[in-house]
């Protein structure tokens, strides 16, 4: 009997057994700079601690509403319509457990079995896994240089018609390139999905991060897109799982059906905690993470081209830059787990991104610390100039 479900049978999400990998070792005593994972250093900031600790002693931590507590939904929405400029309301917010189990949500409540759905490539592998569990066809919108690793609405347009998606779905900053959509770009995608009935999707998760380069959110533009956003990235709250949807209003009964089967609710002490992750004391904190990212930015912009490595994409703001490797490997699977063992620095290969030409890239992390993201460098060099 075979216990195996064909829907199950999705591709190994590779950044996390990197991530595995590197706490296993870190547990045996090896030393090891993690540059694989977009997980800041850094814990949740000062209010957030603080809020939670109070919440332990003075809440009994039941289930919240299932689309989250209020206050904290007030708190998202405020943050988006100040930092955007948009009329945000709490009526449109929903709580999710991690912006992962806002995807999820999200894929449900928009696509039937066989819908399609275009996706930039290189893009987050998690889309594409939860995707082909749901049973939706994917198009890939191939990204390279030309367009600074993302959609344009040019490319939508191209796809024929038995291509043209039911849902799309755009990163910015980018994962795992880092590059941001320029704002008019970003509005054509969006008038290209309300003109062809398609659903535009935006993965906003590292939003707060820019390193100079103008972010846009798609409510911007238009009032029929889903946003996804996090606590995890911006906030440095990864392990508290929260995330959120600003959805049309169409979909917030159908969202908030699902979500009632699928998780209930988001962690009750994670929403009292991230109350306090959108003050002002909280956002000081966090911008001075940003200024660390910006450092390891620039050592890695500094240093890869002195080691050998010229073709990338220089991260205009979230966590990552996306490294051709090409000339060294063309297994970037293996020659990462190789550099682990050999000189402990793990990257992120880039078959995780990429399934046409990710065997030839990887990822990197700005998370590090600067002197370690230096030390990573110098190990690199040594390593493929022996």
């Amino acid at each position: 009997m075979n216990l195996v479900s064909s829907r199950s049978e999705v591709q190994p999400f590779r950044v996390m057994q990197m991530l595995d990998l590197v706490h296993r070792r870190r547990r045996d005593g090896h030393d090891t700079i993690m540059l694989c994972a977009g997980q800041p250093a850094t814990g949740a900031p000062k209010p957030a601690l603080a809020a939670a600790e109070q919440g332990l002693r003075d809440s009994t931590l039941g289930y919240t509403e299932v689309i989250g507590d209020r206050d904290l939904r007030e708190e998202v929405a405020r943050w988006h319509s100040e930092t955007y400029g948009v009329d945000t309301s709490a009526d449109n917010v929903v709580i999710t457990t991690g912006s992962s189990g806002g995807f999820v949500a999200s894929f449900l409540a928009v696509l039937d079995h066989g819908d399609t759905v275009a996706l930039s490539c290189p893009g987050y592998p998690a889309y594409r896994n939860i995707l082909e569990s749901l049973g939706a066809r994917i198009v890939d919108l191939v990204c390279d240089e030309s367009t600074r690793f993302q959609p344009t609405a040019a490319m939508l347009e191209a796809l024929p018609e038995t291509d043209r998606p039911r849902a799309v779905i755009v990163t910015s900053p980018g994962n795992p390139s880092g590059t941001i959509i320029d704002p008019a770009e970003l509005a054509r995608i969006a008038k290209w999905c309300e003109d062809n009935d398609a659903v535009l999707i935006s993965d906003e998760d590292y939003h707060g991060m820019s390193f100079g380069r103008p972010l846009a959110t798609a409510r911007q533009f238009s009032d029929r897109a889903i946003v996804v956003g996090t606590l995890s990235k911006y906030f440095s709250m990864t392990g508290w799982r929260v995330g959120w949807l600003i959805l049309p209003d169409e979909l917030i009964s159908p969202v908030e059906n699902l979500q009632a089967s699928l998780a209930l609710c988001a962690p009750a002490i994670s929403q009292v905690a991230g109350r306090a992750a959108f003050s002002a004391e909280a956002r000081t904190e966090l911008d001075g993470h940003v200024e660390t990212y910006r450092a390891a930015r620039q050592v890695l912009l500094d240093e890869l081209p002195e080691i050998g490595f010229t073709r990338f994409a220089a991260p205009d703001g979230g966590l990552y830059l996306w490294l051709d490797v090409s000339h060294v490997t063309d297994d970037s699977e293996a020659w990462c787990h190789e550099l682990v063992d050999e000189i402990g620095v793990a990257f992120a290969p880039g078959v995780d991104f990429d399934p046409i030409d990710g065997h030839h890239w990887v990822r990197l992390s700005l998370c590090a610390p600067e002197d370690e993201t230096r030390e990573a460098c110098r190990r690199l060099g040594g390593y493929v100039n022996r």
